[in-house]
C-alpha cells in the first residue's frame, strides 16, 4: 500500500477539480518532469535507444485507469508497470514524506509487475475498470530514431473522454474522382453530433502513406525545421549539435574546439545540410465541422493517400479515422499533330495545357529548320529527337531553331501554354536548305513611336524600325473611345491576326522598307485625316514572302482637341 506521502505528488485518483486546473496552466510544473498529470495530455522527446520513464501513483485500490501513448515519427516500444514499495524502513515512524527522487530510486531496481507492453507506430491504449493502487511506470523507448511523442493518462476515463469518439463507420470514402480532384466524405463524430463538444476536421493529403494520427502527419510536415537555425559564430560544438542539424558527426570532428574549426563545422553544415521536403509534398487542410471536402490541384496519374481527424478544438486532442488512397485520373491521351515539311500549321492551346506535334522527314536530311510564331504570350518549346531532348526554350514573339538532322529522326515537339490564358501559334519545320523563309524579319524592338510634338489635331506621326530585309509594311488605323486603355489593347494583341482581318476602311497604306545599316533602319509615316480630340489604335503589319504577317505592338495615339 502506498503511503500517505504520496498525496502530495499527484491527485490520483478522486482529483482535486480547481488544484488540477491550476497545474495544468501552469506548464512549468510539467516541463521535463518524469510525473504524469492526471487527464491532461503531454509531449515529450526521445533520443535513439534512450529510455525514458514516467510515473503516477493511484492511491486507491478499484480505481478506473487509462493510458494512451501517441507515436509521432517512429515505432516506439512502451512498457507499463505497476512497482511495489517497500514499507518505512527507517523505523522512525516520522511520518514525514519521502522525496520524489529517494522514491524512485527504490523502485528501479524492482521491475514490478508487468501490466501492458507494446512496440509498433499505431496509438494504443491501456485500459483497466479495477486497478489496485500503487506506483506506476511508464517506459518508453525508440530504437529507429529521434522521436517525438505524446501521452494521455487518467483515472476518471468516463467522465473526461478527451479524445473524439469515432462513428460505427470510422472509414473515409472517396466518392468522387477526377484528373485533379479528389472528393471525401466521412461520418460525423458523435462528440460533436451528439455530445455537442467543438470539433473541427481536419485533412491530410500526402503521397508516400497514410498517417496513424495527426501529431505524426505534423511531424512530417515540420521536419528538417531545427537544421533552419543557424549556430552563433565561435560556439562550442558537441555531438549532440552535430545530430541536430543533420549530419552524423566523424571521430575527428570533435578534437580542435577552435573558432578554425567551428568556420570549417559551418562550411560542412552548408554543404551536407538536409532540405525540408516540398510543401507540396504533404499538406494539412483544417475545414471546420465539414464532413465532405475535395481535394483539389492534384497531379493526374498521382496515387495520393487522404486521412482524416477529428480534433477537440477545446482540448487539442484529436482522433484518427481509418485513411484511404487514390489513384486520379489519367489525362486523356492527345492526339499528335503531324507536320507537313515546309508547311504552316496554327495550333491552338488551352490555359496552362500542352500540345504535341510530330515531324518525321521523308527523306534524309542534315537540318531541321523549326519556325515558330507566339501568337500571345509567351510559350514553352521542348523538341525531342528520337526520344533524346535537344531543345528546351520559352519562345516570345517569332524564333527559328536550326537542329542537328539524323537520318530517319522523327522529331516530337511538345508546346506548353501560358498560365495567363490560351495560347495561339504558327508552327513550320522545314529540311530543305536555302531559300526563303516563311515568316519575315523582325527587329529586336517592335513598338511603334509617336512624336509628341508633330501631333496636330488631324494627324499623327510615327516610327518603327526595320530590318536588312526588303519586306512589305501596312499600317492600319481604329478610333477607340476614351475609356480604352493598356488592359484593352494588351487583349487584343494577336501577332497573328493579318491584314485581312481588318476593315478596308481602316487601312492607311502599304510601304515596302528596308536598310542595309541596321542602325537606320527606321522609317517614319504621318497618318492625316483624323478627327480633333480623338483617340486611335495604329497597327503596323510586316508581311513575309509566302505572304505570312507578324503584327508589331499596337500604338495607342491621340489628337490634339485644340490647334
Amino acid at each position: 500500500r502506498i503511503r500517505t506521502s504520496w498525496k502530495d505528488l499527484t491527485k490520483l485518483p478522486t482529483r482535486d477539480e480547481g488544484l488540477f486546473q491550476m497545474q495544468i496552466r501552469d506548464k512549468a510544473l510539467f516541463h521535463d518532469s518524469s510525473v504524469l498529470p492526471d487527464g491532461a495530455e503531454i509531449s515529450g522527446y526521445l533520443f535513439r535507444d534512450t529510455p525514458k520513464r514516467y510515473y503516477f501513483v493511484v492511491e486507491e485500490d478499484n480505481t478506473p485507469l487509462l493510458v494512451t501513448l501517441t507515436p509521432c515519427d517512429a515505432p516506439l516500444e512502451w512498457r507499463l508497470t505497476l512497482q511495489e514499495l517497500p514499507e518505512d524502513r527507517s523505523g522512525e515512524g516520522s511520518g514525514e514524506p519521502e522525496p520524489l527522487e529517494q522514491q524512485k530510486q527504490q523502485v528501479t531496481a524492482n521491475e514490478g509487475t508487468e501490466l501492458f507492453t507494446y512496440k509498433g507506430n499505431d496509438v494504443e491504449s491501456f485500459i483497466s475498470t479495477s486497478s489496485p493502487s500503487g506506483l506506476y511506470q511508464l517506459e518508453i523507448i525508440s530504437t529507429e530514431k529521434d522521436s517525438n511523442f505524446k501521452i494521455y493518462s487518467t483515472t476518471t476515463p468516463e467522465s473526461d473522454q478527451p479524445y473524439p469518439e469515432l462513428p460505427y463507420d470510422p472509414r473515409v470514402d472517396v466518392t468522387t474522382l477526377g484528373h485533379t480532384t479528389v472528393t471525401l466524405a466521412w461520418k460525423p463524430t458523435p462528440t460533436g453530433s451528439i455530445m455537442g463538444q467543438p470539433i473541427q476536421y481536419c485533412v491530410v493529403i500526402n503521397k508516400e502513406h497514410n498517417f496513424k494520427s495527426l501529431c505524426a502527419a505534423e511531424a512530417k510536415m515540420s521536419l528538417d525545421d531545427a537544421f533552419m537555425i543557424a549556430p552563433k559564430p565561435g560556439r562550442d560544438f558537441s555531438p549532440f549539435d552535430f545530430v541536430h542539424f543533420g549530419f552524423v558527426p566523424s571521430e575527428n570532428d570533435f578534437k580542435d574546439r577552435s573558432l578554425t574549426t567551428n568556420r570549417a563545422l559551418s562550411n560542412k553544415m552548408s554543404r551536407t545540410y538536409i532540405p525540408k521536403p516540398k510543401v507540396a509534398d504533404i499538406q494539412k487542410i483544417c475545414i471546420g465541422n465539414k464532413n465532405i471536402f475535395t481535394v483539389t490541384d492534384l497531379k493526374p496519374d498521382t496515387q495520393y493517400y487522404f486521412d482524416v481527424f477529428a480534433v477537440n478544438t477545446g482540448t487539442n486532442m484529436s482522433t484518427a479515422y481509418v485513411g484511404t488512397f487514390a489513384r486520379t485520373k489519367e489525362e486523356a491521351k492527345q492526339k499528335t499533330v503531324e507536320l507537313k515539311d515546309g508547311k504552316v500549321t496554327d495550333v491552338f492551346i488551352k490555359r496552362k495545357g500542352s500540345k504535341f506535334l510530330r515531324f518525321a522527314p521523308v527523306s534524309s536530311h542534315q537540318r531541321v529548320t523549326l519556325f515558330i510564331h507566339a501568337c500571345l504570350d509567351e510559350v514553352q518549346v521542348q523538341v525531342r529527337r528520337d526520344g533524346k531532348l535537344v531543345l528546351s526554350q520559352n519562345v516570345e514573339g517569332v524564333r527559328q531553331f536550326q537542329l542537328r538532322g539524323k537520318p530517319k529522326a522523327k522529331y516530337l515537339i511538345r508546346l506548353r501554354g501560358s498560365r495567363k490564358g490560351a495560347s495561339t501559334l504558327k508552327v513550320l519545320a522545314s529540311t530543305r536548305a536555302g531559300g526563303k523563309q516563311p515568316f519575315p524579319a523582325l527587329p529586336e524592338d517592335t513598338r511603334i513611336k509617336a512624336f509628341d510634338k508633330l501631333r496636330t489635331c488631324s494627324s499623327v506621326t510615327v516610327a518603327w524600325l526595320g530590318t536588312q530585309e526588303r519586306n512589305k509594311y501596312c499600317v492600319y488605323r481604329r478610333e477607340v473611345s476614351e475609356s480604352y486603355g493598356e488592359e484593352h489593347r494588351r487583349r487584343e494583341q494577336n501577332q497573328c491576326a493579318g491584314p485581312e482581318s481588318r476593315r478596308k476602311s481602316e487601312k492607311v497604306l502599304c510601304k515596302y522598307f528596308h536598310s542595309a545599316n541596321l542602325q537606320k533602319a527606321v522609317t517614319t509615316e504621318t497618318i492625316t485625316g483624323l478627327e480633333a480630340g480623338k483617340s486611335y489604335l495604329l497597327d503596323v503589319y510586316v508581311v513575309g514572302h509566302s505572304g505570312h504577317s507578324v503584327k508589331y505592338q499596337s500604338k495607342l495615339v491621340k489628337t490634339r482637341k485644340y490647334c
